[in-house]
């Protein structure tokens, strides 16, 4: 699937380095930084049943700002990114609306790609619909239960074209011989975790299932859903191994980075990493980084309670995409924080007073304060805080308006 057109990324004198970024398996900083000279990065994308807002936005940013700073030092990237394009929350809305669910996504990843290309999100090279590696996943799921890793559970209100049989992954088998053990990413308890797989889409109650916590790697087909002829019985792939298999087949073993919302940590990133892990023998990644939710009006931006604030309205409504980047860029990508009143006038305020800082000499301590920043976790506030002083202290040097272009996104 085709992504969206690449914003131009400057050259910038010198060079920066891999920055130091928040892991949450060790719950510390470590450098980012690939085994050779390719980083590879692997963000979770859209399940498109909706238009993309604000808490999107953010997370994206976040992982736009973590490849710019990669080229920075010198690295080539290679990124990939998913889209959701069969589960049940699309089949749910296109039902909801009688719609058909392919033209309901395929109208919203359109959307999508238009808001990452207007805030100038650098796209991801292998952009990837589930529906494009059905055949790959269901072959993933064959050599799980083909080596012990994964089981069959009568699905009683299976299609009778199916088999008649979900397929679960065997957590504790797969902690056995595997380099995964539950709880490295998350670092919940199994205590911790069942609330939030019930809420996250998991099915602890299931009869016939081994482990309360083991996640779903196929779903026979049901009378009326969507389904695939596969090795493994006609059905569609479970949430967590789209993502291993994606992962795998665009960026190898072990990627560099394997991000997005907080909100994927548990489950969905803890049994995409073990799913990877388990057909691999090999860590699914060298970082996991999250970023913090965005919540309006009291509560977390999302679809489901439909508080959204959406990119494509403030466009509509001659929104500068730029202020929109500086109003996320004010916080920290790892802070929650709410979306108010205020965060657009103070962003356009900032791009106002940017846009009108008059040249100043060539010197390179600003450049070098902004990459600084941005090594330490990525930390745009700080980044902000160096250009908003370098203004105050009598403009913008060349140099200067370059890195703010190719590390801040933000073309003056």
């Amino acid at each position: 699937m085709d992504a969206w057109p690449s914003p131009a990324l400057p050259a910038v004198p010198g060079h920066g380095v891999a920055p130091l970024v928040y892991d949450s398996a060790s719950d510390a900083l470590v450098a980012a930084e690939p085994a050779g000279e390719t980083a590879t990065l692997y963000v979770c994308g859209i399940t498109p049943y909706d238009a993309t807002h604000l808490g999107h936005a953010a997370t994206y940013l976040a992982f736009d700002t973590l490849q710019r700073v990669w080229r920075d030092a010198g690295y080539a990237v290679r990124y990939a990114q998913n889209i959701t394009d069969v589960d049940d929350p699309l089949l749910e809305r296109a039902a909801r609306d009688g719609v058909d669910w392919q033209a309901l996504a395929a109208a919203e990843i359109d959307g999508f790609r238009s808001d990452m290309a207007a805030l100038g999100i650098i796209p991801p090279d292998a952009y990837v619909a589930v529906t494009e590696r059905i055949e790959p996943t269901a072959v993933a799921v064959a050599e799980l239960l083909a080596n012990g890793l994964a089981y069959r559970a009568t699905a009683d209100d299976a299609s009778d074209d199916s088999d008649g049989f979900d397929v679960y992954f065997d957590t504790t088998a797969a902690a056995d011989v595997s380099p995964w053990r539950l709880g490295q990413e998350s670092r919940l308890t199994p205590d911790e975790m069942l609330p939030i797989f019930a809420e996250r889409g998991g099915d602890p109650t299931r009869v016939g299932k081994r482990n309360e916590l083991d996640p779903l790697l196929w779903r026979a087909a049901r009378p009326g859903e969507p389904s695939w002829d596969s090795p493994v019985g006609r059905g569609r792939p479970g949430w967590h191994i789209e993502c291993a298999v994606i992962a795998l087949n665009e960026l190898g073993e072990t990627v560099t980075v394997l991000g997005g919302g907080s909100d994927l940590l548990f489950p969905h990133h803890e049994f995409s990493a073990a799913n990877a892990s388990a057909l691999t023998g090999e860590p699914a990644a060298r970082v996991y980084a999250h970023s913090g939710m965005v919540a309006y009006r009291g509560e977390k931006m999302s679809k489901s309670l439909g508080n959204l604030v959406k990119v494509s309205e403030l466009r509509a409504a001659g929104v500068d995409p730029r202020a929109l980047r500086l109003a996320l860029l004010a916080h920290h990508y790892r802070d929650d924080w709410e979306w108010t009143d205020a965060s657009l006038p103070t962003a356009l305020e900032r791009l106002r007073r940017w846009r009108a800082a008059p040249s100043a000499p060539g010197e390179y301590a600003a450049l070098a304060e902004l990459r600084e920043a941005l090594h330490h976790d990525l930390d745009t506030p700080a980044a902000l805080a160096v250009v908003d002083a370098a203004v105050e202290a009598g403009g913008l040097s060349p140099e200067l308006r370059s890195g703010i272009h190719l590390l801040l996104g933000i073309e003056l």
